[in-house]
């Protein structure tokens, strides 16, 4: 149970919203008022999106959190924070109950993303290794990805998810999140992240503090030598093909920090970082869109 306190402000971001929270047993429903953040938009249809994510200060009192019946961690200070995926449907629901078992619920309007549709001059799969080298390989791959989103209770604690994220390298925009990508005429899964142009050798930073929680020192068939940082709450991001690391496995970083390179290592048609971040949540892994997490 938190430190109970007069009033206490609840912020929910992506866009985000501020708001007033009043005793710690009244419903959240009644703790909707509100001042606006700065950087906000207004509560209620589009406040919220796919791609996008919450972060909330909970009323005094709240002993659990959820969204949709699924389990939110809270931080000491009472923080949650949750994100919703490219493809959330268009309606959740952030529930709280205090120590007396006294539930409230808010619903949350998820506003569509409008993703495009990319073509992009490579095969799907890269070319010159057999389908059941690839699938082996992949198989090894992905195991080690997963294991690198798993929470570990030896790993340090940072807490890159309050802050507001900047941006890694610079560079255009040359692939947005969650647009629908056809190689070559095939059609393959939604682009999972930023592609920022950048050419090879340029540095990229931590775009919030964060531990290495994977450093690929052998390029990976498709994401190149990877690199993946976690943020604390669940949230990592993750850059691919990239030419070089300047951090190693199990390093704590701070946000602005140089930590590789730019490449095009694995399956790329230029030099370029590609910058996902995820939140792992308790029912599985939610991708959200880094451009909403930016200042």
């Amino acid at each position: 149970m938190h430190a109970a306190a007069p009033t206490r402000r609840a912020v929910i971001g992506g866009g985000a919203a501020l708001l007033a929270a009043v005793a710690a047993a009244a419903p959240l429903a009644r703790a909707r008022a509100a001042m606006l953040d700065p950087h906000a938009v207004p509560p209620g249809p589009g406040a919220w999106q796919q791609g996008g994510w919450m972060r909330a200060m909970v009323p005094p009192g709240t002993v659990s959190a959820d969204l949709d019946g699924m389990p939110l961690a809270i931080a000491p200070d009472g923080t949650v924070f949750a994100g919703f995926d490219r493809d959330a449907p268009a309606t959740a629901t952030l529930g709280l109950t205090d120590a007396a078992g006294r539930r409230s619920t808010m619903p949350l309007a998820i506003a569509p993303g409008g993703w495009a549709l990319e073509h992009i001059n490579t095969p799907l799969r890269p070319p010159g290794i057999p389908d059941a080298d690839y699938v082996a390989r992949r198989r090894i791959e992905t195991a080690a990805i997963t294991r690198a989103r798993q929470p570990d209770p030896a790993r340090p604690a940072v807490e890159g998810w309050r802050q507001t994220m900047i941006r890694p390298a610079p560079g255009r925009f040359s692939g947005r999140f969650g647009a629908q990508r056809i190689y070559r005429g095939e059609p393959g899964a939604y682009h999972g992240g930023l592609d920022i142009a950048a050419g090879t050798g340029t540095l990229f930073v931590a775009p919030a503090d964060g531990v290495v929680v994977l450093a690929a020192a052998t390029p990976f068939t498709l994401e190149g030598r990877l690199l993946m940082l976690d943020h604390g709450m669940g949230l990592g991001s993750a850059f691919l093909h990239c030419s070089t690391h300047l951090v190693a496995l199990g390093d704590r970083v701070r946000q602005g920090q140089p930590i590789g390179t730019v490449g095009m290592t694995g399956r790329a048609t230029g030099p370029h970082l590609h910058w996902a971040l995820a939140w792992q949540s308790a029912s599985g892994l939610r991708r959200l869109d880094p451009l909403l997490m930016l200042g």
